[in-house]
């Protein structure tokens, strides 16, 4: 799909504040990674600073994206801010028309570039102060960060209406609303299935960090009380988290649960693709990329009934209530004495995630609001 902008001068654009490319981590990561290659696509110049333990040093261009890795501070609470901080430092000496910064923690940083003529754009996720991972102080400093959005870089974007209801609720602040998006497609090859001694459409899968905010240890309870005879199959790691993990691990013991540990690319298409249900316990964030990506996928989703993830799946899923683990058993049950009376799920999911999250669209509404805050465009 060409940009209806393509005619437009060209941006020079940088992308901070994720680990970098090619995505092997996350939600931003795979963020920079679809936004930037598209950006290249329609004729701009794009930078992707990344870190140096999720990024090949010699790694130089990717997809059409330059690749720029900086070193951080490997720490839960500084990694990120650390990261950006020194990637900020040297951007001001690129010339670049536009920052993209990710994550409402690096808020503060934003008003260097600002200083130095840059425009910043600031993209919060979700609520990530709510989440279980933050101590007091953690939760304090993300506190700060929401405020610090507000006023400091020269736009916010969130990627759900729930989250811009929220910063208009608690700042009366009007952010930029633009999704993330998701591809519509299944993969027929199932070498990670196979591998993991799976039969197509007989698992369920769990696919998320593994935070508690998440729940995989009340989805592993629920599969465990549904008593159903196909596994389920956990999917992910955290690695500032290994407590809980081990805790999972224990839980897994002797029961019908497979954990894996994180799976991406390729293997990571196949288990969505040939799965019988996807399940997302997630009790905090914005909009789950891992929930999009299972939709377009044709996966039959049951997720946990908070506003985030009713918004993201509107009618293409079902929802089960919060954090109701004999509920969650029950509907597992169903799904799988049943499975064919679910399918219709798989059709509705695409073709909502085409509507709702399409890349493409989501490129050339990050391209009109660069170009808005630049000024108007000039032609070639």
């Amino acid at each position: 799909m060409q940009s209806k902008l393509e005619r437009a001068d060209p941006l020079k654009v940088a992308i901070l504040g994720n680990r970098g490319i090619p995505a092997s981590y996350g939600g931003f990561e795979t963020f920079a990674e679809e936004l930037s290659s598209r950006l290249v696509r329609h004729g701009h110049t794009v930078t992707v600073y990344g870190r140096k333990q999720f990024v090949d040093r010699n790694l130089r261009l990717y997809k059409g994206v330059d690749i720029r890795v900086t070193p951080c501070l490997k720490h839960k609470y500084l990694e990120t801010v650390t990261h950006t901080a020194f990637s900020v430092v040297l951007s001001l000496f690129k010339g670049y028309d536009v920052l993209l910064v990710c994550n409402a923690a690096n808020s503060f940083l934003c008003g260097i570039p600002r200083l130095a003529g840059q425009k910043v754009v600031l993209n919060v996720d979700g609520i990530e102060r709510l989440r279980k991972k933050w101590g007091r102080i953690g939760k304090a400093l993300h506190h700060l960060g929401e405020r610090m959005a507000t006023w400091v870089p020269d736009c916010v974007v969130t990627d759900s209406r729930t989250t811009e209801d929220y910063y208009l609720q608690e700042y009366e602040f009007r952010s930029e609303y633009i999704p993330y998006g998701a591809p519509v497609e299944r993969s027929s090859s199932q070498e990670a299935v196979d591998r993991l001694h799976l039969k197509p459409r007989e698992y369920l899968l769990f696919v998320s960090r593994l935070e508690p905010e998440n729940n995989a240890h009340l989805v592993m309870e629920a599969h465990t009380q549904s008593g159903v005879e196909f596994p389920l199959v956990v999917v992910g790691d955290a690695p500032y988290n290994q407590k809980y993990i081990r805790e999972l691990q224990r839980l897994s013991e002797g029961r019908n649960i497979l954990l894996t540990g994180a799976i991406y690319g390729n293997g990571y298409r196949e288990l969505l693709s040939h799965s019988l249900c996807y399940v997302y316990g997630g009790e905090v964030g914005g909009t789950h990329p891992g929930l999009l990506e299972a939709m377009g996928a044709g996966c039959v989703l049951l997720v946990n009934d908070i506003p985030e993830n009713r918004e993201a799946v509107g009618e293409a899923g079902i929802i089960y209530p919060f954090n109701d683990v004999t509920a969650l058993s029950r509907l597992m049950s169903q799904i799988c004495g049943s499975p064919e009376a679910y399918r219709h799920y798989s059709l509705k999911a695409q073709g909502w995630v085409l509507e709702q999250y399409n890349w493409d669209k989501v490129t050339e509404d990050y391209e009109r609001l660069f170009y808005r805050l630049v000024g108007p465009p000039g032609k070639f």
